[in-house]
């Protein structure tokens, strides 16, 4: 796969739809894998090389941190907004990207114009509790948010708690599997990537989301 105008002749499955894997209060859709082993280790060789990585800055209780994963964040425009304390702004699209995007636009029935790609390069990386509940990411009419997440690689455990309720959920994501979060899903479940030593292999995290500047 190559950057400038080189044909992709990457042929996306037409996945088996798996249904909602929330218990209550959200919704997670598992489309399973829309991609062949060879499509997705030619598309994580190219991330690798052509996305634009820098290492993530957050601000937490008033400290100022640096993170190990790297991150780097794509969009129709050159958006700006604000997240744990830092400001991040979009650089243009990436044409991989882009056609991963429409591609997957056309799978789910909804638009993104924002991709946020997160680099995990071995097992010792991760991300923490968290939700995506930005204001920016929540429609104005619906009032939810939809996020679809792409992975190339390293399978890892993505794992889902509930805010209130005592319940856990544990999907491991193989490269090439496509999920999607919506609904309510952010108000109330938190989700994280854990640590593990038993993966020593890079995975690439696509999450593509609509972005409502302010």
């Amino acid at each position: 796969m190559q950057e400038q105008g080189a044909a992709m002749t990457l042929e996306l499955f037409e996945p088996e739809r798996r249904g909602n894997i929330l218990p209550r209060d959200g919704i997670v859709e598992d489309y399973g894998l829309i991609l062949n082993q060879a499509q997705s280790d030619q598309y994580l060789r190219y991330f690798l090389h052509h996305l634009a990585w820098q290492r993530d800055e957050v601000v937490l209780h008033g400290q100022h941190y640096i993170t190990e994963r790297k991150v780097v964040w794509y969009g129709d425009e050159h958006y700006q907004y604000r997240y744990s304390g830092s400001l991040k702004q979009a650089q243009a699209w990436n044409s991989g990207l882009f056609r991963l995007k429409q591609h997957i636009e056309g799978l789910i029935g909804h638009p993104f114009n924002s991709c946020l790609a997160n680099l995990y390069e071995h097992g010792q990386q991760a991300v923490g509790w968290h939700s995506d509940d930005e204001p920016s990411l929540v429609s104005k009419a619906g009032h939810e948010t939809v996020i679809a997440s792409l992975s190339f690689g390293a399978t890892r455990k993505m794992r889902f708690k509930h805010k209130v309720q005592p319940e856990h959920i544990d999907v491991p994501l193989q490269s090439g599997q496509l999920i999607v979060m919506r609904g309510q899903t952010q108000k109330y479940w938190k989700h994280c990537i854990s640590k593990t030593a038993k993966v020593l292999d890079p995975r690439i995290n696509l999450t593509f989301r609509y972005f409502f500047p302010g």
